[in-house]
């Protein structure tokens, strides 16, 4: 059985819809059979058409498709939509879908604010729909590995986190030069209050608190605007504090020229270190203080049942982006079909970001920007 999916943004000319697509289409688990693709109904209507959709299922706005999908018989309309919109129209597609019986898979970040996170938590809980953010470095296999090795306790108590993202793409004035992707992620109007920290800080946060269990519990931010006339920022380091005693560092910038998307995270423990990152997204490196350094690698035998869900092709054949991204497709679909079918979802189904993870991100958000211009050194962690 093959879910019933919607899609709200991502028409012709956008980033991240197609990718959202390809995740959803790699196991086979849903059917595109609506969407409502772009605030232009003309331009939304062709994107559908080049999607091979019926066009009465191509809607010219997310409140059209809503409504009219929810008046077709149960077992003809959607069941599952994907929000993939820019960050100022998640929110009210997100609220409205699932207040009409609908499952949600959302773009980060969740909302446009701390308070649209924490009113759409409350949605979620009160319709008892499930909900997934799209943090798509928790789903690599190693990483979750890595997330496994912790839990375990293998590498003991955690003293130290490093995480990084850094990306060159905006090194200069792109939102001056009719850059869609480059207009709208540095609005304030649209983006938020942060630029680099709301885009990439958020999914390095996410990444830190994801693979060590801990919750970041103070800060200390630096955080830069760059390039001349930009209004967000596109650069900032971030001082950690974590529950537990750990400390750490956050690094997110968009003006490293030259960079690409080498999301890095480092680990160290009492007992030992691990480390990964996405340009090896395949190995991952454990340290000990004894014996030589091991490199764990994705499908091999020895790695966790969290790994190993996640893995599709035999050692040694690479995975990547897109994959990491279906298996948060994948992991959502299996777990609304065990409640359509009356039955307990197992736990590796269970391991995609939710709206917990949401409200964090929107807060760190808030947090770093508002520590970034406070005078005091240490800034509690706040919801």
């Amino acid at each position: 059985m093959k879910l019933r999916l919607g899609m709200i943004g991502g028409g012709q000319g956008a980033f991240i819809g197609a990718v959202h697509r390809i995740a959803a289409r790699i196991d086979g688990e849903y059917e595109l059979v609506c969407g409502a693709f772009s605030s232009d109904p003309l331009k939304g209507k062709a994107s559908g058409v080049a999607l091979g959709l019926d066009e009465s299922r191509i809607y010219g706005s997310y409140k059209e498709l809503i409504e009219k999908e929810k008046q077709l018989p149960e077992d003809q309309r959607v069941q599952v939509i994907s929000i993939v919109t820019p960050n100022h129209v998640h929110f009210e597609p997100s609220k409205m879908a699932l207040e009409n019986g609908f499952h949600v898979v959302l773009d980060k970040p969740m909302t446009f604010s701390l308070d649209e996170a924490k009113q759409l938590k409350t949605v979620v809980e009160s319709t008892g729909k499930l909900f997934c953010l799209t943090h798509t470095y928790t789903g690599y296999p190693m990483v979750k590995e890595a997330k496994q090795l912790i839990k375990s306790g293998k590498l003991g108590k955690i003293r130290k986190v490093y995480v990084s993202y850094p990306q060159g793409w905006l090194s200069e004035f792109l939102e001056g030069a009719d850059n869609k992707q480059a207009s709208w992620r540095t609005d304030p109007g649209k983006s938020g209050i942060a630029g680099a920290m709301g885009d990439i800080g958020t999914h390095a946060f996410n990444l830190a608190e994801y693979v060590t269990g801990l919750s970041v519990s103070h800060m200390c931010a630096d955080i830069n605007v760059v390039v001349p006339g930009r209004k967000l920022d596109d650069d900032g380091a971030v001082l950690l504090k974590f529950d537990g005693g750990a400390s750490g560092v956050l690094i997110a910038t968009q003006i490293a020229a030259g960079e690409e998307n080498n999301v890095r995270i480092s680990v160290s423990g009492e007992k030992g270190s691990l480390e990964w990152q996405q340009v090896d997204c395949n190995s991952l490196i454990v340290r000990w203080p004894d014996k030589p350094a091991e490199i764990y690698r994705t499908g091999g035998g020895y790695t966790s049942s969290y790994a190993q869900h996640n893995t599709r092709t035999p050692a040694g054949h690479p995975e990547g982006y897109l994959e990491a991204f279906a298996n948060l497709y994948r992991n959502f679909a299996l777990t609304v079909k065990a409640g359509l079918e009356g039955t307990e979802a197992q736990p590796e189904w269970l391991d995609y970001p939710g709206v917990e993870e949401g409200v964090r991100g929107m807060a760190f958000t808030e947090n770093v920007i508002a520590s970034g211009k406070s005078d005091q050194k240490w800034t509690p962690f706040t919801i």
